[in-house]
């Protein structure tokens, strides 16, 4: 990490903590008073709490940090997208999980995520039913809980637990495929969670669970505060042949901008154990 990174972090992610308990509110607030569900050129839905959220966000950060390029999931989908991501920029999802959101559930959150040189080096996530922060800055990660008022609770330091055998698996409530349940029945014996929006890398980071794995598409925004988390607790997110995952792709034939391959999100010592695993399958 940077070293003017260092400087910033804490101020960073208190300010970053406070737009994404401030967004989550607007998000409860649309809650209560009736969804409105749109579908985007992708098909996607996205509802006013979106849209509110990240207006309160983006406003937070142009005001603080003007400086530094916001790559955002509405705006970007509006058209509206930095042409410089290099180096340093914010990756947000405002809300993370809208079908579970318009569905009812409670697992969707807020996203906030600094990428520095293609690394989430710091970021928070909020879920708003649970009224819990996730954070990390400084390669420390911790958990608060938010009150009424907005203000944040004690911290507890977050990290990876031991590597258990058989694994406890967290997987996508509303995005499971066909890829990813052959993956998890490699593992006999394994328990499974399925949890929506980055709430899977926070189970991680929380030493709840082992693995998560996703076979899917997902896209930069979704992923980048949880793995800011998960790597800062100990873990690490890695494609499926076991490189760490970089952000701000863009300009790459066949691909969307901002895309994510698929991926398998651990502790280091689990994707060590994984690529050992994996080398004595080769062998046999």
């Amino acid at each position: 990490m940077s070293e003017i990174m260092s400087e910033i972090a804490a101020e960073m992610i208190e300010c970053l903590s406070r737009l994404a308990v401030d967004a989550g509110g607007a998000i409860l607030a649309v809650r209560e008073s009736g969804i409105d569900v749109a579908l985007k050129p992708d098909d996607t839905p996205v509802t006013q709490a979106d849209r509110r959220a990240e207006a309160i966000i983006l406003e937070g950060l142009a005001a603080r940090w003007p400086e530094i390029p916001v790559v955002a999931e509405e705006a970007v989908c509006d058209g509206r997208c930095p042409e410089r991501t290099g180096g340093r920029f914010f990756l947000v999802d405002a809300l993370d999980g809208t079908r579970e959101f318009v569905a009812g559930r409670p697992d969707f959150t807020v996203n906030i995520a600094l990428v520095e040189d293609g690394a989430p080096v710091a970021g928070v996530v909020y879920a708003p039913m649970r009224g819990t922060l996730w954070a990390a800055a400084g390669g420390k990660a911790w958990m608060a809980e938010a009150a009424g008022d907005g203000s944040l609770g004690p911290k507890r330091r977050l990290g990876c637990r031991t590597w258990q055998m058989p694994p406890c698996i967290v997987a996508s409530k509303s995005h499971r495929t066909a890829e990813t349940d052959k993956f998890i029945s490699s593992f006999e014996g394994a328990t499974t969670s399925s949890i929506g929006s980055s709430l899977k890398f926070c189970l991680l980071a929380e030493g709840e669970a082992d693995l998560y794995p996703r076979f899917g598409p997902t896209m930069e925004w979704d992923t980048a505060a949880g793995d800011a988390v998960l790597r800062s607790a100990g873990g690490m997110t890695v494609t499926d042949d076991g490189v760490p995952r970089v952000y701000g792709k863009k300009n790459i034939p066949g691909t969307a901008d901002f895309s994510n391959p698929f991926f398998i999100a651990a502790s280091r010592e689990g994707l060590g154990r994984l690529a050992s695993i994996e080398r004595l399958e080769a062998k046999s």
